[in-house]
């Protein structure tokens, strides 16, 4: 099967094609654009396509992360493989980007790992993986010094861009820095979707901070009788 993997969560428009029986990445793009998304997007996935030889009717499964990251960028990459997949007339799947962060990460080194993205505002997403890829710590948004505590309570491997945070709250943690990577691979993101479930991960936005503009509680205004 082929999967297409998309991620728009945050500054690159990354995509790629993923033979699942090969377990080879046939060609992939990863432009870092900051914002655009939306205009981008199309034509990424057009060009990958033509690097590897394909067209869309021969994709098998579309995988997307879903967050954490910029709300407006996955709300672009998850609109955008939902519409592609239904024309299509396959199946998408959602892709944590923690998840797809660490797990590979953790499986790579036989080690536990730590993906940890710095979230602004003093907060950082985190979620721990251990060294057969299983999840002990769920993605979370937690204070750096939070987030330096369960990472040095793991003895885990840290990577991610909220890894320099951790390491100036606890000088001990800049040993275990691995990367400073904003968003996963997309090759990982491509390989996590071909194993997951459809049913049990659907391509719908993971949010682990509220959105800033939320609706107003206790005002309504009168009504004409």
């Amino acid at each position: 099967m082929l999967t297409l993997a998309i991620d728009c969560s945050a500054v690159l428009c990354a995509v790629a094609v993923h033979d699942d029986g090969e377990d080879r990445v046939l060609a992939e793009q990863s432009p870092a654009i900051g914002r655009g998304h939306a205009e981008r997007l199309p034509g990424v996935v057009e060009t990958v396509m033509r690097d590897a030889g394909l067209q869309l009717p021969q994709v098998g499964r579309i995988g997307v992360t879903i967050g954490p990251g910029s709300f407006a960028g996955i709300r672009v990459g998850v609109a955008f493989a939902r519409g592609l997949a239904l024309t299509l007339g396959i199946q998408a799947v959602g892709v944590g980007s923690l998840d797809a962060l660490a797990l590979p990460a953790a499986r790579r080194r036989g080690r536990a790992v730590m993906a940890v993205l710095d979230a602004r505002r003093d907060r950082l997403w985190a979620l721990v993986a251990s060294a057969d890829g299983d999840v002990l710590h769920s993605g979370a948004e937690l204070t750096p010094e939070a987030a330096a505590e369960l990472a040095a309570d793991a003895g885990c491997q840290i990577l991610g861009s909220g890894g320099s945070i951790l390491s100036a709250i606890r000088r001990e943690l800049s040993s275990s820095l691995i990367g400073d990577a904003v968003a996963p691979g997309i090759g990982d993101v491509a390989r996590l979707a071909a194993q997951l479930d459809p049913e049990t991960n659907p391509p719908e936005p993971l949010y682990l901070r509220e959105a800033d503009a939320k609706p107003q509680s206790g005002f309504a205004l009168p009504h004409e009788a």
